[in-house]
């Protein structure tokens, strides 16, 4: 490889550059600059400081992609480097993945506000554009896959290959909070937009979806234009769908999923919950959830949270010892959100009072966000405080005896888990070796049981008291 190879690469870069800007803007933001190498189809750039990289990336960002793709190729990365006062290391930024995507123009049907239209009525057509709802930032690259969430991913790199046309329709994510379901869905969202530019890509959550509902109810003759919108969707992606309530907006929303589902376009929805579990949904509509894949993303492995940790740090243009990403990623393990809150905490402080990231300083931050690793709670420790409490082994437990004091804490079990630890009744099934019918009538039997009888209630009052001293 020529040494000389990342100053040829930037110097062909700055001859399309002076070409399209003004002499005096070339003068000041790209002359400056100073290339420092080109390996793996990655420039990396020295700029004179973070402002001068901030305005590069603000105002001259789309230029630099087209032209290091021009340069380089389809695979061109950037990466600056900014020197820091005193004896330190030069901070490392990569440059902004993506920018905003925006979907083509389409025309939407309108119709006239003093009545509903008749059969001879023809309907005027507006060009509008839709903006698709995309945070940039919620790309494949910026996704840390393992176990947890990779048959998520699978899914959805599939679907961005050929949305609508898989098995995978609709795709239904879901899993507790903060471990990646927004992300994952965005992230298909965006690389359907790079794909198929030709397609209209919507993001709107459960809520808003409803919201929008009843205005267009309570707007005379509006329903109908926003029928005829959603309807003109090629993706949709609503997240949150467990928020999607009443008889009416449901209504309106299954006959937008026939449309689209029909009419072979892409269905992308996010739930805190299984399909199985939502409730308040009816029948017609919940069969339909469930018509495609259902994917749950699982607690993060130790593996996964370290590597989201490495991968965040080069995002910030931070600099951390393992030592003290190790300490987070051990201590934090619920899931990602709370991992990178703790994280920008850390940097935050560190940066705010002129300290140095230590593993001192990490546990001071986590203490003050996140409940210390030994009292999270989980179906592993309900089963085990209550085998504690009735005297009982886990096999006996998990058995399959019928004998009452059994039956009961087996039930107990589910029904903590359900009700303390938010669990899905597949989760719950699963770990108790049940299936989904049984884990219902267990948790239907506990609650009926705590409210008939006094000392039952006392049974279940004790063991949660256990698992919060615990």
């Amino acid at each position: 490889m020529d040494a000389n190879e990342h100053i040829i690469v930037w110097d062909n870069c700055l001859r399309i550059i002076e070409q399209i800007i003004e002499p005096q803007k070339f003068q000041i933001w790209f002359k400056p600059i100073k290339p420092l190498s080109f390996e793996n189809q990655t420039l990396t750039i020295e700029v004179k400081s973070d402002f001068f990289r901030q305005y590069l990336e603000e105002v001259y960002l789309d230029l630099l992609k087209k032209t290091l793709k021009r340069v380089i190729g389809a695979g061109a990365r950037l990466v600056y480097r900014v020197p820091v006062v005193k004896n330190e290391k030069p901070m490392t930024y990569p440059a902004a993945s993506a920018i905003a995507p925006v979907n083509k123009t389409i025309s939407v049907n309108t119709y006239p506000t003093e009545g509903n239209p008749g059969p001879f009525v023809f309907p005027g057509v507006k060009r509008v554009q839709i903006n698709p709802r995309l945070n940039p930032v919620y790309n494949f690259d910026n996704l840390i896959q393992g176990e947890c969430n990779r048959m998520g991913v699978t899914a959805g790199e599939n679907i961005s290959n050929t949305p609508g046309s898989t098995l995978f329709n609709p795709l239904f994510i879901f899993g507790g909070p903060g471990l990646g379901k927004t992300h994952l869905a965005q992230a298909i969202g965006l690389a359907i937009t790079k794909k198929h530019p030709d397609l209209v890509v919507l993001y709107v959550t459960g809520n808003e979806f409803k919201t929008q509902y009843m205005d267009a109810v309570n707007v005379r003759n509006k329903l109908t234009d926003f029928l005829a919108f959603y309807m003109k969707i090629d993706v949709l992606i609503v997240d949150d769908i467990q928020d999607l309530l009443g008889i009416g907006s449901q209504n309106a929303f299954f006959n937008v999923f026939n449309h689209l589902h029909e009419n072979g376009k892409q269905l992308i929805f996010t739930s805190d919950r299984a399909p199985v579990d939502l409730q308040n949904f009816e029948d017609r509509l919940l069969s339909r959830l469930k018509w495609g894949l259902s994917v749950e993303l699982q607690k993060p492995s130790y593996e996964t949270r370290l590597e989201m940790l490495r991968h965040r740090c080069f995002r910030e243009g931070v600099e951390i010892d393992d030592e003290v990403l190790v300490f987070l990623a051990t201590n934090i393990q619920s899931n990602f959100r709370e991992l990178e809150g703790a994280l920008i905490s850390l940097i935050a402080n560190a940066t705010l009072g002129h300290q140095k990231v230590t593993v001192e300083l990490a546990r001071k931050i986590t203490r003050n966000i996140v409940t210390e690793t030994k009292n999270e709670l989980t179906i592993d420790k309900v089963k085990k405080v209550v085998c504690e409490y009735f005297n009982i082994s886990d096999s006996s437990l998990l058995s399959k005896s019928r004998k009452r004091e059994l039956v009961q804490a087996r039930q107990i079990a589910m029904y903590m888990s359900r009700n303390l630890l938010n669990c899905s009744l597949s989760t719950i099934g699963a770990e108790m070796g049940k299936d989904h019918a049984t884990v219902v009538h267990a948790c239907t039997t506990v609650s009926d049981l705590i409210e008939h009888y006094p000392d039952f209630r006392k049974y279940v009052q004790d063991i949660e008291k256990m698992l919060v001293s615990k």
